[in-house]
């Protein structure tokens, strides 16, 4: 759920000041972040300690009412609501929020049907609670080849993608242009396109970027596409300490509690392989020594046909 939140953090500058630059600045004084992390810690926090997904959604924005950029119109009436009910919304809410579901359950029966309880207290309309299953599905795929074998899922992101798309329905064959500088806070508008952002993406930092310089809902995208990529190729160590000094340590502390309660899900998360480094140059803190050999090993052997396989999706990109 942290690339969510990153993802959120990072867009959230240029949500009402679109950019299109691949290059934009990453983080500055101008970043915060917005509604998507307050419910995706939301989310989080009703996992952890079995509470009710609708009641803590309420608790934590009321806790947290002027986020950057506020909420939208109609959710901002169910925050204020002292008896709110769903209102059979379709926006992308409900796919930006659901993350931590992906990482939650060991099986996906179990990860469709809380993904969909995230979505039923706001977005109880059929596109709303797809969307927040599709997201939940890719994230749960991904994290399920990562234990399989060390940082496997970037071998099978195609595979992922097709899965997602098989069970929604989405169509991705669109052209850049067609959703370049097009706000659209729906989930069929949204969803697609972070699938689509993430089937032609080389690294995590690659996808949070194309995701941000398309121009539209920034963070909401960003957080979308952070949370499928994070679930891909973890994050790098250095931009979880960067984010860090965004958010409230009632916000870092359940964080760090969602880690403890599932650990299995982000010990495969270590620091990946694009970011200013080699394959070989992996972070391996996380591992004892036995892992260390085996994988190290493992993955070391690997990192060329990896590498060719990243090299051909970046090249795929230049036709989008």
């Amino acid at each position: 759920m942290l690339g969510a939140i990153i993802g959120d953090i990072v867009g959230s500058r240029w949500e009402f000041n679109p950019t299109n630059n691949y290059c934009f600045e990453w983080l500055s004084e101008k970043n915060n972040f917005t509604d998507d992390t307050v419910c995706t810690i939301a989310v989080a926090d009703a996992l952890i300690n079995g509470l009710d997904f609708g009641e803590t959604i309420h608790k934590w924005c009321n806790d947290y009412p002027h986020p950057m950029g506020g909420y939208g119109g109609r959710f901002c009436q169910w925050v204020k609501s002292s008896n709110p009910d769903p209102y059979n919304s379709f926006g992308n809410g409900s796919a930006m929020r659901v993350s931590p579901v992906g990482h939650w359950f060991d099986n996906l029966e179990d990860t469709l049907a809380a993904a969909a309880a995230t979505a039923m207290p706001t977005h109880n309309h059929e596109e709303g609670i797809k969307g927040a299953q599709t997201v939940a599905l890719a994230i749960f795929r991904a994290m399920e080849y990562n234990r399989m074998f060390y940082q496997r899922a970037p071998l099978h992101i195609d595979e992922i993608i097709n899965e997602c798309v098989a069970f929604s329905g989405y169509n991705l064959d669109f052209s850049r242009e067609s959703v370049l500088n097009k706000f659209d806070e729906t989930c069929q508008g949204t969803v697609p396109v972070a699938l689509k952002i993430i089937s032609l993406s080389t690294s995590f930092e690659d996808a949070i970027r194309l995701a941000v310089s398309l121009g539209g809902d920034a963070d909401t995208l960003g957080a979308i596409v952070g949370s499928i990529a994070e679930a891909i190729w973890g994050i790098p160590l250095c931009m979880r300490d960067q984010i860090e000094r965004y958010l409230p340590g009632e916000m870092l502390g359940v964080i760090s509690d969602f880690h403890q309660a599932r650990p299995v899900s982000f010990k495969t998360l270590i620091d990946t392989t694009f970011y200013k480094k080699n394959y070989s140059e992996v972070t391996w803190d996380l591992l004892d020594d036995k892992e260390y050999d085996e994988l190290y090993d493992s993955v070391d052997k690997k990192k060329d046909e990896l590498r060719r396989l990243m090299q051909e999706r970046g090249k795929r990109r230049k036709n989008w």
